[in-house]
């Protein structure tokens, strides 16, 4: 599965994903100047009217989330993001998850996000032209990730790999390991989507037998899990997660698969291990 970000911003999973983002880094925060570590950036900010128009993803995602009404708390500050984008109104541009969170780092935070692909990593930093605690850098986010991680003490880190690779999920897991084994205070949160339960089971019992902490799962799914090429559903694991994570995720999840999701759409929250 090729999940290019320019391809499906702004869909369901864009929303489960920055919903909780936006979330953690807020917690985070409370207790102090913060760094987030980003492993795959991406271009930082998407302009609806090219590659999404051919997904129509979209459409099913942002677009409805804009016209919806009674937006639960952590939707909505998810809305007022992309409505500060589209001062104009509409839904033509979405923000990835570094101008997300470089538009809410305050005194003493920092955003490092990493891109291997050299085009699209120039694009990664013009977005963040305009906070200089935020930076994008070339360069393979897992290795630089885990190096980053190592100099700073409690980093939130986001591991949100384009699924190219048939070892993402392996490496994914390998990272989050690292990381957590050297800081036990750092938060990590992996974006996965959901193409059957044999795959990601498999990524679960790499977390669990690494015996690095708490595990959280949240799980949003669209539609039943029977089109293993289909983006039916989708994942944020946060391993060592906050106090309030579970509460936070079950909102968002639970909104994202009643508002957006077919029928028999589900959400679950629940704990590995």
């Amino acid at each position: 599965m090729n999940y290019r970000h320019s391809f499906h911003a702004g869909n369901f999973a864009d929303l489960v994903k920055h919903a909780l983002v936006l979330w953690l880094l807020k917690e985070r925060q409370e207790r102090g100047p913060v760094t987030v570590i980003d492993t795959h950036a991406g271009a930082g900010l998407y302009d609806l009217s090219g590659d999404a128009v051919r997904s129509k993803e979209a459409e099913a995602g942002v677009a409805r989330l804009m016209t919806a009404a009674n937006r639960p708390p952590l939707i909505e500050a998810l809305a007022a993001e992309v409505s500060a984008l589209n001062p104009e109104g509409g839904v033509r541009f979405y923000p990835g998850s570094p101008v997300l969170i470089a538009r809410g780092l305050k005194d003493g935070d920092r955003y490092l996000g990493f891109e291997f692909n050299p085009p699209v990593q120039a694009m990664l930093s013009e977005a963040l032209t305009d906070w200089p605690a935020a930076e994008g850098r070339a360069g393979d986010g897992y290795v630089e990730a885990l190096k980053a991680a190592r100099t700073v003490k409690g980093p939130l880190v986001l591991i949100d790999p384009p699924f190219e690779r048939p070892d993402d999920y392996v490496r994914s897991a390998e990272t989050a390991a690292a990381i957590l084994r050297h800081d036990r205070t750092a938060t990590v949160a992996i974006w996965t989507p959901l193409k059957d339960m044999e795959t990601f089971d498999g990524f679960i019992r790499r977390l669990e037998e690494a015996k690095i902490g708490r595990v959280l799962v949240a799980e949003a799914r669209l539609r039943p899990l029977n089109n293993p090429m289909k983006m039916n559903g989708c994942t944020m694991t946060v391993v060592n997660p906050p106090s309030g994570a579970e509460a936070a995720a079950a909102e968002i999840c639970g909104w994202t698969a009643e508002t957006l999701g077919d029928a028999g759409a589900r959400a679950e929250v629940w704990r590995a291990g």
